[in-house]
């Protein structure tokens, strides 16, 4: 068997990394070790794996882990309940009292909560940037920053950040560069290798792929870091079951293929939306007229699944286009099999009402699933009309 996956190819790695059959009964497939304890040699001997209770570690969880690993080309990786338990871990693993972070000025609605309902009360500072920016996030660096967060592609207006540029600001001035890659999938993008320092994802999306399982990951190469997060994760529990783990590493085993999927049928539908007169603008980074449309060229596989786009009508007619779909479905989440259409204003952004990051009335987000493309324009086309 392979020892060392480092040098394969992405496809491989997903279906081989941390997954190797199972020495005793030859299982191709890790099996699911639905146990809360295990027997130790002795009082504390535990036995290879340092598995003694499955909320400091479970063998399902850990081939996820050096799974994940190694498709984001990093040394560590740990495995959360759900996407936002890894955010928590990360902020409250770098931050105290006094710290500063800066923030996206177009961050997902659960983070920005987060941060500004949550870790305010704790003391801590954050600004809002734009992020592609760089003199702009340069201005917002206090002598206390600590962090900044980004996403790329951001959640729901698409926009593209320079991760190489943004870290690059972060390190000159003694703070770390976090990037959640949750939309691009380390199979479209590899912040670690554009010097972030930590790389976190909602595996609930696409890395599960499948809408059936929530949680949350965290991908480092610092070893100080790791042992950070692994301390407070196993102080505060959340930790995805084994069951959870197992779903979320058969997704990954197909994330290549469906991600190319995702991005053929999410071409197709900008170019149907692009002209239509019921569209106001589409967002999508990879149209040549997008502004961050040369920098997610340089550092992206594919322009990924997500589209959103405003009506030209206003607020009302987007919501009656989300209410007529058929096969768009009107729901929360994204990077499923199937496609999805929200309102971010009343739906995943309902937080960021009043804020700086509140998002325009008029946006529809789209999650396009990997459906007959042809079924999915028509279904689109015959809302808006």
């Amino acid at each position: 068997m392979v020892d060392d996956y480092s040098e394969l190819g992405f496809e491989t790695r997903a279906i081989h990394a941390g997954q190797k059959p199972d020495p005793r009964t030859g299982a191709v497939i890790v099996p699911i070790y639905q146990t809360s304890t295990y027997a130790q040699d002795g009082v504390g001997g535990t036995r290879e794996g340092d598995y003694e209770y499955s909320r400091t570690a479970n063998p399902t969880r850990s081939a996820l882990e050096e799974a994940l690993a190694s498709l984001e080309g990093g040394r560590h990786a740990l495995a959360f309940a759900s996407g936002m338990a890894a955010s928590d871990v990360v902020l409250r693993s770098t931050l105290r009292p006094g710290d500063h972070l800066v923030l996206g000025n177009d961050a997902y609605g659960g983070t920005f909560r987060l941060i500004d309902k949550v870790l305010s009360l704790w003391g801590v500072e954050h600004t809002v940037a734009n992020l592609a920016d760089l003199d702009e996030v340069r201005a917002a660096i206090r002598p206390e920053t600590k962090l900044i967060w980004c996403e790329s592609p951001t959640n729901p207006m698409l926009g593209i950040a320079d991760i190489a540029g943004l870290a690059g600001v972060a390190h000159d001035a003694g703070a770390r560069l976090v990037v959640d890659n949750t939309f691009a999938t380390p199979y479209l993008q590899n912040p670690l290798a554009l010097g972030a320092d930590i790389v976190l994802h909602s595996t609930t999306k696409y890395l599960g792929g499948h809408s059936d399982v929530v949680g949350g990951a965290i991908i480092t190469n610092e070893d100080e870091l790791r042992e950070q997060f692994f301390f407070l994760r196993n102080s505060a529990g959340a930790v995805p079951g084994p069951f959870d783990a197992w779903l979320t590493l058969r997704g990954i085993k197909t994330l290549a293929l469906r991600m190319e999927r995702h991005s053929d049928n999410a071409e197709r539908i900008v170019q149907a939306l692009v002209n239509h007169p019921k569209v106001a603008k589409v967002y999508y980074p990879g149209l040549p007229e997008h502004p961050g449309h040369e920098i997610a060229a340089k550092q992206m596989r594919r322009f990924g699944g997500m589209v959103s786009f405003s009506h030209a009508d206003g607020e009302q007619a987007a919501l009656e286009v989300a209410s007529r779909t058929k096969l768009f479905i009107l729901a929360e989440s994204l990077g499923g099999i199937e496609s999805l259409i929200e309102h971010p204003g009343k739906m995943t952004h309902a937080s960021t009402a009043g804020s700086t990051l509140q998002v325009p009335a008029d946006l529809l987000r789209l999650s396009v699933g990997i459906e007959d493309g042809r079924d999915l324009v028509a279904d689109l086309l015959a809302a808006l009309d």
